[in-house]
C-alpha cells in the first residue's frame, strides 16, 4: 500500500501537521479526562464540533461531528445535571470500571489472551514516549498503552515534525515523520480502530460514540498518508481486563 508522503509540498505538510497536532491532542486529552463542567461547557460555547482540522474528509469524521453536534445542540442552553451524570456514568463504565469492560483503553489487553495489562504493549509504548521526550504519566499508575496517551503522542510527533520543518532541520523532519509511521504501524493502528468500534457500539452518549468515530477516521487518514494497512482481523470478546 503506497502512502501520499512524497506527493505533498512544505505548505501542504504544514497544514496537515498542524491539523494532526490539534485533533490528536484534543482526543487525547477529552478520551482521560473524566467529565466535569468546567471543561465540558466550553466545549459547546466554543464551538469545537464546528468541523475538524484534519481528516475532515473521511466518513466517520463527519458522522461522528454529527453526532457531537447533536449533542451540543442539546447543551447549547447548558449542560444538566442529568447530562452530566449520564457522561459521567459512560467514562466510568468505558474507561474506569473494574471488571469485565465492552472496550478496554489499553492496548495490551487486546493481544493478551489472559486480557492482562502492562504486558509487553505497555513497555514497548513506554519506550517510544522516552525515545521522543513525552512525559504523559507522570505520577500515575495508568498503563502507558492507554489509547488518550498514544493519540497525545501521536500529536507530539505531529508538533516536532512542524517545528523541525519550521527550522529547515530536513534530517530531524524525516525523523520524526518515520517515527510516526512506524509507531503507528506497531501500535496504534494495530488496536486503535477496533478499540474505536467498540466505542461506537457500545457507549451510551452521542458525546463518545462522536469522539470514537473522530478517533476511527484520523486513523484512517494516518494510515492513508502512511500508506498503511489497518489490521481487519482482531478480535476482542469483552472478556474481564484485569487491573
Amino acid at each position: 500500500m503506497a502512502g501520499q508522503t512524497e506527493h505533498f509540498t512544505a505548505e501542504e505538510w504544514s497544514t496537515l501537521l498542524m491539523g494532526e497536532a490539534l485533533l490528536f491532542g484534543l482526543l487525547g486529552r477529552m478520551l482521560y479526562a473524566n467529565p466535569s463542567r468546567e471543561w465540558i461547557e466550553p466545549l459547546v460555547g466554543d464551538g469545537l464540533f464546528e468541523g475538524a482540522p484534519f481528516a475532515e474528509t473521511q466518513d466517520d469524521v463527519i458522522h461522528g461531528l454529527a453526532l457531537l453536534a447533536e449533542w451540543s445542540a442539546a447543551a447549547s442552553d447548558g449542560l444538566t445535571e442529568a447530562g452530566l451524570a449520564d457522561l459521567r456514568a459512560d467514562f466510568t463504565r468505558l474507561f474506569a470500571g473494574s471488571g469485565t469492560m465492552p472496550a478496554p483503553p489499553w492496548e495490551s489487553v487486546y493481544f493478551s489472551e489472559e486480557r492482562l495489562l502492562f504486558q509487553e504493549e505497555t513497555t514497548d509504548v513506554r519506550r517510544w514516549f522516552a525515545r521522543l521526550g513525552l512525559h504523559v504519566n507522570s505520577g500515575s499508575k495508568e498503563p502507558d498503552d492507554h489509547i488518550a496517551f498514544e493519540l497525545s503522542f501521536v500529536a507530539h510527533c505531529a508538533e516536532q515534525a512542524l517545528q523541525a520543518a519550521e527550522e529547515g532541520d530536513t534530517g530531524a523532519f524525516a525523523r520524526l515523520l518515520a517515527a510516526q509511521r512506524e509507531f503507528l504501524e506497531q501500535h496504534l493502528l494495530r488496536w486503535g480502530p477496533k478499540w474505536a468500534e467498540l466505542i461506537d457500539e457500545h457507549a451510551r452518549t452521542d458525546f463518545y460514540r462522536g469522539l470514537a468515530l473522530l478517533t476511527r477516521g484520523a486513523l484512517k487518514e494516518m494510515a492513508l498518508i502512511f500508506g498503511l494497512d489497518i489490521p481487519h482481523d482482531l478480535r476482542y470478546p469483552g472478556l474481564a481486563a484485569s487491573r
